[in-house]
Order: structure tokens, then C-alpha cells, then sequence
């Protein structure tokens, strides 16, 4: 039976995880908590609680990690990065989940997989670094590593609408500003198509076709909602966290191009209007 293991299964992998169950796989997601562990289970992933030591490995033939690097480099390789080496051989595909981050900023240009990664923050460093570190080990080893580079996510749950309904959306605008984005559902998508078309070594930009200044996705959810578009606030003057502030310190539109030629990819919500439509239809289903 193919088996997946995902590490730190994050919000990703619970969207990727019900499309493998149903094709009979087994799916195998660490967590820390105990809490979290039953609603993995409930969900049909058997859940372990993984605290950094050996990982559960006998059985897996598909390795998903989606755990940030931390100060000290990437937390799986420093725990288990030598017992990953000793599985490489029964391993069918290594999926990593990485960042467009990593190509810092562009001033609004627009690149693609084989652009020079220039990070230009602490956090688009260390992806650059783990993602080293995983090519690394995947050379040494010949581990089948496919690298995911996503832009900035949402879905069911992250998204802008519970911001606009409680009254915290902010429409900040920053000349040239511009984003890249993907809905999960194309995630999955995505890492499954890579799944039946292994390509050891490959990487990929994961997100839609249509980049797009913060500002505007703001004002069409509001319009969405039927409710008043925040009032436009400049960058400079912002009540930002350091956090939110450093996302605005660089500006790019990413390519997807290789998804669709490599993996045969047609995007379910190819722009942010086709899935913030998408997202309130699935809520007012559910209500």
C-alpha cells in the first residue's frame, strides 16, 4: 500500500491528505500535540506525535515535509536527517514545501525556477539554506527530492473574509506593490500530479496566474461580502507587526509555467476573484 508520512502535517497537507485516502493510500501526520492528534485521526490520518527523535519510516514510500527552518537550520534534517538518508532507496518521492521567498525581492518583475535566489529577509534565508541542505542530502543519497516553492496561500479558513466581517482587514497600499498567491486546493493539486509524475531533482513555483496588488484583493472581498472596502492606508503610516511589515519588503510576480507543461496542471482557481468567489459559495453552502 503507498504510504505517505507528512512531517508537521500543516494546512497543506490536511488538503492533500483526503485525495490520497481516497485512492486507498495510507497517510501517516506527525504533530506535537495530543489534541491535534485526534483530529488527525478523525480525519483518517494516523497521527504521531513527533517530539524530534527517529521518525516513523518502515512502511513509507512517500515522504512530504512541510516544517519551517529554524535558527538553527532545518529541525527534520537536524533530527532525522540521517535516518531519511537511510531510507532514501526504498523512497519513491521526497516533497519539500518551500517559499517563493526565496527570490527576494524583484520590484515587481516577475521570475521563475531558474531565477538566482536573492532573499532578501531572515526567513527567505533560512528557506534558501534548508533548501540547500535538502538538495545536499539528496545528492549524497540520491533521495528523490521535489521542491515546492508556494506563494502566499489561502483557503477554506485563511483567507480575507473573517477579517472583513470582524472589522481588521486593512487595505494598505505601497506603490509597485504586487503578490503572487495560490488557493490549497491547487496545492494539492499540485503535489499530487508531482506524485505521478516523480522527477527527482525538480522544483516548482506553486501559485495562480494572476499577481495582484494586497490592496485589490482586500477591496473584492469586501465587494464579495456586500460591505464597505476598508479605507486605503499608506505603507509608511501602517500599524503593522515587524512580521507583517517585513512581507511588504519585497515585490514580484511569479511564474507558474512549469506546473502546467511538466505536471499537466490546469488550475482550479487561476485567479484570487475565481477562488474568494469559490470560498464564499463553499461557506454559504455550509451555512
Amino acid at each position: 500500500m503507498p504510504t505517505l508520512l507528512s512531517i508537521g502535517h500543516g494546512y497543506s497537507a490536511r488538503t492533500l491528505a483526503p485525495r490520497l485516502l481516497a485512492r486507498g493510500w495510507r497517510v501517516i501526520g506527525t504533530t506535537r500535540s495530543a489534541d491535534k492528534a485526534d483530529r488527525l485521526r478523525a480525519q483518517g490520518v494516523e497521527p504521531v506525535i513527533w517530539d524530534g527523535g527517529a521518525l516513523p519510516l518502515e512502511g513509507v514510500s512517500h515522504l512530504l515535509t512541510s516544517v519551517a527552518p529554524g535558527e538553527h537550520g532545518d529541525p527534520v534534517l537536524t533530527a532525522a536527517g540521517a535516518q531519511i538518508a537511510q531510507a532514501a532507496a526504498r523512497l519513491d518521492w521526497v516533497g519539500y514545501l518551500s517559499t517563493t521567498g526565496v527570490y527576494g525581492d524583484h520590484a515587481g518583475g516577475w521570475v521563475d525556477e531558474a531565477t538566482p535566489l536573492a532573499p532578501s529577509t531572515k526567513r527567505g534565508q533560512a528557506r534558501v539554506e534548508a533548501e540547500a541542505a535538502w538538495g545536499a542530502l539528496a545528492a549524497a543519497h540520491r533521495l528523490p527530492l521535489h521542491v515546492f516553492r508556494l506563494a502566499g496561500i489561502y483557503g477554506p479558513g485563511r483567507g480575507p473574509f473573517e477579517k472583513l466581517r470582524n472589522g481588521t482587514a486593512q487595505r494598505i497600499v505601497k506603490a509597485g506593490q504586487v503578490f503572487s498567491r495560490v488557493h490549497v486546493d491547487d496545492i494539492a493539486q499540485v503535489l499530487l500530479a508531482s506524485i505521478d509524475r516523480p522527477d527527482p531533482g525538480a522544483v516548482y513555483n506553486v501559485c495562480d496566474d494572476d499577481p495582484a496588488p494586497p490592496q485589490d484583493v482586500i477591496g473584492y472581498a469586501a465587494e464579495l461580502l456586500g460591505l464597505p472596502s476598508p479605507p486605503a492606508i499608506d505603507f509608511e503610516t501602517a500599524d503593522l507587526s515587524p512580521m507583517a511589515r517585513s512581507f511588504y519588503a519585497e515585490s514580484k510576480q511569479v511564474r507558474n509555467d512549469k506546473i502546467k507543461r511538466d505536471l499537466g496542471v490546469t488550475l482550479r482557481y487561476p485567479t484570487y476573484r475565481a477562488g474568494l468567489r469559490a470560498l464564499l459559495d463553499q461557506a454559504c453552502g455550509e451555512t
